[in-house]
């Protein structure tokens, strides 16, 4: 059974016992929140204290720097202030310049304008005076102020006329010493390293026989062989009472020599009748182009020209049967070669350029029986339809002055074949060409006024010229030769140079009685 009264009492003791426990923890609330304001005050206490010391320290280092700026600040101003000072007195010092200046300056414009007005006086005095000197002059002198102007422009030309007179011989013999002297070396020692031969061509051609019964065979039968012969070569044989020997007579080298070889051939062979003719006839043309050809390729060879189109070889080889004025034509333009190669390597030149102009400058002479115009026209032509060189073109088309020289290796080409054409012996001339060429110098030379007679000399490589020594003075002279050459230059053509040289010389005779 259930303890009543004790279940009463355990009713009763559990809000007495929530009541105890009430208290108890309030007590101990009330501790803790005691304890947590004196921890409170403590801390702000302790903030309190420790603010105040940074506020104080603050505070000092506010003043410390504070004061070290103010002191700064001071020592710049003085600084600024003496930089002021010295500035002030800069400042004092130029105005006190500029004012002195300025002084100077109104002084000398003064003195300046004083002095215009001293010169525009006496300037206005010398006018006056000019004029009435310059009227008194031409009342002296009858004469107007044009014709006194005329008078001193005269003086002045024939003065100045005479100064380049002397100046030009100066210059002459000045250039004369240099280089007259070097060109005459070069051109010396040119013509000594090349030293060809010159062979003059004729018109006819000797075969020799092995015996003269040979020649009623070369006749034949009512002369149908040399009938045959001379049709097919264009070449005439002539057979005459010459033991031992037939002569082919002809202009054409070519033609000439291809019938020498036919005929050789034919003597050799022995069978000379029609057929047999018209056979070694045609074997001979082809011989003579193989020899053609190497005709070429040895010019080509000898002058180390290389690299030319094959026909323009075959026209080299064909210069071998071709002449000008007695001279063999592929052995000039071979000496051209040479000299220009020579001359050019002297002078710094393009040894390849000038050696091929030189060798091909008379090509068109190759074909100028054939096509109309003249050997320089017709090379020109043939050497720009086998894309040769501009420059080498160039040089060919100028080395007879058909056109201007562009080039040093042109010049040198002109120089070279007129060094070529001019050795002794290398050219023949007919007289009646020779004898006009010595009267056109003459004609030319006489053609000045104040020439009284001329002289060509020398074969015409020298004119002399005889002066009237009242008409002309000897600072005149040198410009009279220098004119007689320039005309004989413009008028004439000749190979080489020729001396332009002009006397004056004045004589007084008397008798003795």
């Amino acid at each position: 059974m259930i303890d009543i009264p004790y279940i009463i009492l355990l009713v009763l003791c559990i809000p007495l016992a929530a009541v105890a426990g009430f208290i108890a923890r309030k007590n101990i609330a009330e501790g803790k929140l005691n304890n947590a304001e004196e921890v409170a005050k403590k801390i702000i206490s302790d903030a309190t204290r420790e603010s105040e010391a940074q506020k104080k320290e603050i505070l000092y280092n506010a003043k410390e720097e504070a004061i070290a700026m103010k002191d700064t600040l001071e020592r710049e101003n003085r600084v600024r202030a003496s930089e002021l000072q010295q500035t002030e007195k800069r400042l004092v010092q130029k105005e006190e310049n500029l004012d002195r200046k300025s002084a100077n300056l109104d002084r000398n414009q003064e003195k300046l304008e004083r002095k215009n007005r001293e010169l525009e006086k006496r300037q206005n005095e010398i006018e006056s005076i000019y004029e009435e000197q310059k009227q008194e002059l031409q009342r002296i002198s009858d004469l107007s102020e044009e014709e006194a102007r005329d008078i001193i422009m005269e003086d002045a030309r024939r003065e100045t006329q005479t100064e380049m007179a002397i100046m030009i011989r100066e210059m002459e013999e000045e250039a004369k010493n240099t280089a007259d002297k070097k060109a005459k070396e070069l051109i010396a020692q040119t013509v000594q390293r090349c030293a060809a031969d010159h062979i003059a061509e004729n018109t006819i051609t000797v075969v020799n026989l092995p015996n003269d019964e040979m020649k009623g065979r070369i006749i034949g039968r009512e002369g149908r062989n040399i009938r045959t012969l001379e049709n097919l070569t264009g070449i005439d044989l002539i057979i005459d009472d010459t033991p031992e020997a037939v002569i082919l007579s002809g202009f054409d080298p070519i033609r000439r020599e291809t019938a020498r070889i036919t005929l050789e051939k034919l003597i050799v062979d022995g069978r000379i009748h029609p057929t047999r003719i018209e056979e070694l006839f045609h074997k001979s043309e082809k011989e003579m182009d193989s020899i053609i050809k190497e005709a070429g390729e040895q010019a080509s060879f000898d002058t180390g020209v290389h690299g030319l189109h094959p026909e323009i070889i075959k026209l080299l080889g064909r210069l071998k049967y071709r002449t000008s004025y007695g001279q063999n034509v592929l052995k000039h333009a071979i000496e051209v070669s040479h000299l220009a190669g020579i001359m050019a390597a002297e002078l710094g030149a393009n040894i390849k350029i000038a050696k091929r102009a030189g060798l091909l400058h008379d090509i068109g002479k190759a074909l100028d029986h054939e096509i109309e115009g003249n050997h320089v026209e017709i090379g020109v032509a043939t050497l720009k339809k086998y894309k040769e060189n501009r420059n080498v073109i160039s040089a060919v088309a100028s080395h007879h002055g058909d056109c201007e020289a562009t080039t040093i290796e042109a010049i040198l080409i002109q120089a070279a074949d007129a060094i070529s054409a001019a050795r002794p012996g290398a050219r023949r001339e007919t007289l009646v060409s020779y004898v006009k060429r010595l009267e056109d110098l003459e004609n030319i030379a006489t053609s000045f006024d104040g020439v009284e007679k001329s002289f060509a000399i020398q074969a015409g490589r020298e004119v002399r010229v005889m002066v009237k020594p009242d008409s002309i003075d000897d600072t005149n002279i040198v410009m009279l030769s220098r004119d007689i050459a320039k005309k004989i230059e413009a008028e004439m053509e000749y190979p080489g140079n020729i001396k332009v040289n002009v006397i004056r010389e004045t004589r007084a005779v008397e008798y003795a009685k």
